[in-house]
């Protein structure tokens, strides 16, 4: 069963959450409690704190191409700052120290303000660090959090089709006003399927813009730049090709896309030569108009990251790029579109959008939503 360990009986109760229904396979995932279920091609698995989806493993490749954090995993609601050796006790730290493969970045995506971090609010939002109810049968999985502090609640069914997921993820205002919100799906690939020079990319990206400040000491991109996908424009002059993961040793950047706005689906596609597998995400542009591209190699220092993490965000949502609730309502829009989604009161909002882990011989020209 690969990286999932210790299947056992379903649980009805938890200290920090519930796990409903029947369970084929209820479990620990890399010691996290988390839900499973599978058919003839993939295993999906989401674990309970966080709602992330921890695993796509492509039974015939046997592999999954999300980001396992090479530091120890732990349930978020269990981080406490004042014992932490292992996560740097910084700000960030609780949603490190249980974050994996695909988190949902809501009500914020970057940062909180001071007031806000005082308050209890966490990098991301608060959706990152809920617990979650899972509900299962063979091939379709519920998941749903309130978010106390937001006023939100937020719903995932997922359901199994042969190589492929579909996603519909809804977010519920709770509250009597009209809200503001950054929708991030903060997808992140990770080794082996993620390899330097070799993995390949293709995405359905238009105008773009670097990062407006400088994203680290490895940053080789020039900040604030503006370009065409896929060629970034470098600090020494030349062009970074983005459809292929870096082969430096040690970098870190961050880009955003706007998604084409003449086609009503976007997508990216990620593909493995060593693996010859394809792994991608298609969802409507009209919903999630901007993708980020987070790419982190080795190049933090400083704990857990210690300066030996490999990965690539592909991160689609409302906002193009990660920063505090007040500069992304400031900000407003980029290159005319806007940068955040407002969830009218007492309104459910849903999306859906797929996830599609086939075998290839080469990446797809183009990356369409399942039949």
């Amino acid at each position: 069963m690969g990286a999932t360990e210790q299947h056992g009986q379903t649980r009805m109760g938890s200290r920090r959450g519930i796990i409903l229904g029947f369970m084929p396979h209820t479990s620990l995932f890399r010691g996290r409690r988390a839900a499973s279920i599978e058919n003839n091609d993939l295993r999906l698995t989401v674990v309970e704190g966080g709602g992330h989806i921890a695993e796509v493993f492509h039974k015939a490749a046997g592999v999954s191409p999300l980001w396992i954090p090479p530091w120890p995993s732990i349930e978020p609601g269990d981080y406490v700052a004042s014992s932490d050796d292992a996560y740097g006790a910084s700000v960030e730290s609780r949603l490190l120290s249980g974050i994996m493969g695909h988190n949902l970045c809501l009500d914020i995506f970057g940062g909180p303000s001071d007031e806000e971090y005082a308050a209890g609010l966490q990098p991301h939002g608060e959706a990152s660090m809920a617990t979650y109810a899972l509900e299962a049968d063979p091939t379709d999985l519920r998941v749903t959090a309130p978010l106390s502090e937001s006023s939100l609640r937020v719903e995932r069914r997922l359901e199994l089709r042969g190589d492929s997921i579909r996603v519909r993820e809804s977010v519920e205002n709770l509250s009597a006003t009209d809200r503001p919100v950054a929708w991030t799906q903060h997808v992140t690939l990770g080794p082996p399927f993620l390899e330097n020079g070799t993995t390949t990319f293709g995405a359905s990206a238009t105008r773009s813009k670097v990062l407006e400040t400088t994203f680290g000491s490895a940053d080789y991109l020039t900040t604030g730049a503006i370009f065409d996908w896929p060629h970034a424009p470098r600090s020494d002059g030349g062009s970074e090709d983005l459809r292929t993961f870096t082969a430096r040793q040690k970098s870190g950047a961050y880009t955003t896309h706007l998604m084409n706005p003449n086609e009503p689906d976007a997508y990216f596609v990620a593909f493995s030569p060593t693996y010859r597998l394809s792994f991608g995400y298609v969802w409507k542009q009209k919903d999630f108009p901007w993708m980020g591209i987070w790419e982190e190699n080795r190049s933090r220092p400083h704990k857990p990251w210690n300066g030996r993490t490999v990965t690539r965000g592909m991160e689609f949502g409302v906002s193009p790029f990660p920063e505090s609730r007040r500069a992304m309502i400031e900000r407003g829009q980029l290159f005319g579109v806007p940068g955040f989604r407002w969830i009218p009161a007492r309104t459910r909002v849903e999306v859906e959008y797929w996830i599609v882990c086939r075998v290839a011989d080469r990446i797809p020209e183009r990356l369409d939503r399942p039949s």
